[in-house]
């Protein structure tokens, strides 16, 4: 940010208008700071890869699945159709 920010000494609105932000925007920042500390300014999707992890365990299934799939219609393909079957 341009210049020296000391800590209480700017109102929200004096900060917004001279950062072009909406109010909004400094209160919800307020809010996650004193909710979370100092975890608002970390990044959360690069330390809990559990999720990330989770989708690729899913997509390796449905792949294995499409396969398993794919295989059992070439089978099925090679036996004759029995009278009155489509």
């Amino acid at each position: 940010m341009v210049g020296q920010i000391n800590a209480g000494l700017h109102t929200t609105a004096q900060l917004c208008r001279e950062h072009l932000l909406a109010p909004s925007l400094i209160h919800r920042l307020r809010k996650e700071v004193e909710d979370r500390g100092e975890a608002a300014f970390t990044d959360g999707a690069k330390t809990d890869r559990s999720a990330e992890l989770r989708i690729a365990e899913l997509e390796r299934y449905c792949g294995q699945l499409a396969l398993e799939n794919s295989i059992l219609k070439k089978s099925l393909a090679t036996y004759p159709l029995k009278k009155g079957t489509r």
